[in-house]
């Protein structure tokens, strides 16, 4: 399992062992699974620094699976739907060309930008995954995001405490992506 993700699964902020891509690992080892999960996050990733790490990537560690958990960086610079959108695109096709099915996990921006980018940069999660029939987590922060008690002080980023609660969002849409 390639999780290819920016800040929320390279777990900053707390230690890597914290980070809920960590916690997957042995959630997959206490329930049966056989997986290694190889956590390819960075934290500030966008879409296109993923894109040109992507290849290599799946080069390397030829993932029977791929979470893509990217788009916030994106969607804080403002950059346009249509070019985070290109992006994904291609992240999907090129991780299904290598072998791999693909989770997807959406993310929300705040208001900043307006009401139509920010509708628009979470439609396109939905955009994405429904004609490809892909897994998709709509909203990865559903739950933790609004809770000071789960966030860091930066406001932007979730703490220890709220790790479990991003496996959550993810477990249910991973599974059944994966063989016993």
């Amino acid at each position: 399992i390639l999780v290819l993700g920016d800040s929320l699964s390279a777990a900053y902020g707390i230690r890597l062992e914290q980070g809920w891509v960590a916690l997957l690992q042995g959630r997959l080892k206490a329930q049966g699974y056989g997986h290694k999960v190889v956590n390819a996050s960075s934290s500030g990733e966008t879409t296109g620094g993923a894109l040109a790490r992507l290849p290599r990537a799946l080069e390397l560690h030829r993932p029977a699976t791929v979470i893509l958990e990217l788009g916030g960086n994106d969607g804080l610079r403002g950059l346009p739907v249509a070019d985070v959108r290109g992006n994904f695109e291609q992240l999907i096709e090129r991780s299904q060309r290598a072998g791999a099915k693909v989770l997807l996990i959406g993310m929300r921006v705040p208001p900043n930008y307006g009401p139509a980018y920010t509708e628009a940069f979470h439609a396109l999660y939905g955009d994405l995954a429904r004609p490809r029939r892909l897994p998709l987590v709509p909203f990865f922060l559903d739950g933790v995001a609004l809770d000071d008690a789960l966030m860091q002080d930066d406001g932007l980023h979730p703490n220890a405490d709220a790790q479990p609660k991003l496996l959550d969002q993810v477990w249910p849409k991973l599974t059944p992506l994966l063989p016993r």
